[in-house]
């Protein structure tokens, strides 16, 4: 079967705030590279870097291939670097010396747009937060989000904002200048194969929408475990958390995806409204009922394999007294009709056992009046697990006789794997996102009213910890503390295994 074809890229300027960071070498570049390399980019595409390091285009280029040449030996030549596409995709890099919040930057930057054929510019912010709202208004001030001459588009990395106030504060700052069609607010998580299959797997399969409701399902668990500490984020982590840093971004985003009602249609708009009504239904807990719902944890030294890893409080620029979370469990309702009464149990932390990403969906068991008289006295609930990373793919947990004599239950596994019937090429994760950006759809972005609601939906937990609360503690390779254990048992529930 032909594949369908996909419309190239139109042609643009793509502004890289932030060019000499980590974010554009590890992740942005590779991915445009990709996107190259499978043929999506106009030839009229043009990158430019823009930071205050003093830097030439092909110094700016060679570094950018530098990374990519030391990323193909560590991973032994699973993202081999072809040296013509790489050659041809060298060529339309550039770079432009200039401080954020100079006026010269942004007249040097109006110079680039008019010098190509084509008007349409993106400014990506692979910046700090901080010069988020900044950047934006000398884009405004300087008529370069002005769409009279062609696109003008505005890429905005988490977090977005550290409260709903601040969150409201940065959406009011952004809309001052331009309209909501141009502000794409992105989310790595919604680049993933497998984020965006849920929807595919929830709305084009009947038997799953005949039981995706409370009638049948008991319980969802969302889980996001990594086993890095904070490495070379310290100073940032240590003022976020792991709440901030995944909860109303990350792990809200795919509870909406599981959650949300069907959309007349699979258009930006639509899809984004049955998400924001989602994020928008979570039961606002009061303090009492926050810190009862709620588990902070902090890893302190412990083992992974043979390998010692250090506490958290001993990582490079943390503070040796801190109190910030490293792994957070929430319990949370979202109030609508389909939902009513299931609960939805959120968990994420560094340093755990095994690097996983999943959604379990947990099934009411069935009867188990018929077994009464057998060695089965508790019939295991059916588990939908849908694995985001590593192994990406579906799974559906059942229940089957085991071959012999006795009547004994066993816990067996359908499902499928992508790797097993698709051809898994590299990709960072970014690649639909940027390519949906140039191409003008929005429905993979974060629109602000679903910003908004996340962070109302998390503001009870912030404020209830600022009053009290114990932060656990759990060695670094276990599975977060006990009290997230505790958080399930006393609704006579138990988190899912991972990995």
């Amino acid at each position: 079967m032909s594949k369908p074809a996909i419309e190239t890229t139109p042609p643009c300027t793509l502004f890289l705030f932030g060019g000499s960071g980590d974010l554009v070498k590890r992740l942005l570049m590779p991915a445009l590279y990709n996107l190259s390399r499978d043929g999506l980019l106009d030839k009229g595409l043009r990158i430019v870097g823009v930071d205050h390091n003093p830097l030439s285009d092909a110094d700016f280029a060679g570094r950018l291939e530098a990374f990519m040449r030391e990323r193909d030996k560590a991973s032994q030549g699973a993202n081999c670097l072809d040296d013509k596409l790489w050659g041809r995709l060298a060529k339309r890099v550039g770079y432009l010396t200039g401080d954020f919040l100079s006026e010269a930057t942004y007249q040097a930057i109006a110079r680039r747009i008019e010098k190509n054929p084509s008007e349409n510019a993106v400014f990506y912010l692979a910046t700090s937060p901080g010069f988020f709202g900044e950047v934006v208004q000398r884009l405004g001030a300087a008529g370069l989000l002005d769409e009279s001459r062609g696109f003008r588009r505005v890429v905005v990395e988490k977090p977005f904002g550290s409260d709903l106030a601040s969150a409201e504060a940065l959406n009011a700052c952004l809309l001052k200048v331009m309209s909501e069609k141009q502000i794409y607010r992105i989310d790595h998580y919604l680049g993933k194969e497998t984020v965006q299959n849920i929807l595919v797997s929830r709305f084009s399969n009947g038997l799953f929408e005949a039981f995706w409701n409370n009638h049948y399902i008991d319980h969802v668990q969302i889980t996001a475990a990594e086993t890095v500490g904070v490495e070379t984020r310290g100073a940032f982590y240590d003022h976020t958390g792991a709440l901030r840093d995944m909860v109303p971004n990350h792990l809200f985003q795919l509870l909406a995806m599981v959650a949300m009602e069907p959309p007349a249609a699979f258009g930006a708009d639509a899809v984004r409204s049955e998400k924001a009504k989602v994020i928008g239904a979570i039961r606002p807990w009061s303090k009492t009922m926050a810190l009862k719902n709620s588990v902070r944890g902090q890893y302190v030294a412990g083992k992974q394999g043979r390998k010692q890893l250090p506490g958290y409080r001993d990582e490079p620029r943390v503070d040796p007294h801190s109190q910030t979370e490293t792994f957070v469990a929430l319990k949370v309702m979202i109030d609508n009709w389909r939902w009513v009464g299931v609960p939805f149990y959120l968990r994420t932390g560094k340093r755990m056992s095994v690097r996983d990403t999943e959604i379990a969906i947990c099934f009411k068991p069935a009867p188990s009046a018929q077994f009464r008289d057998t060695e089965v006295d508790k019939i295991k609930p059916n588990y939908l697990r849908i694995q985001i990373q590593p192994n990406e793919g579906m799974w559906f947990d059942l229940q089957a006789k085991r071959p012999g004599p006795a009547l004994v239950m066993e816990n067996i596994e359908l499902g499928f794997a992508y790797k097993d019937f698709f051809t898994m090429l590299p990709y960072t994760g970014y690649e639909t996102l940027i390519y949906d950006c140039l191409t003008g759809d929005q429905t993979l972005f974060q629109r602000a009213d679903n910003i908004e609601n996340g962070w109302r939906a998390v503001q009870p937990f912030l404020d209830a910890w600022k009053e009290g609360g114990e932060v656990h503690t759990y060695a670094a390779g276990e599975d977060g503390p006990e009290a997230a254990t505790e958080l399930m048992s006393r609704d006579r529930r138990v988190w899912h295994s991972i990995g």
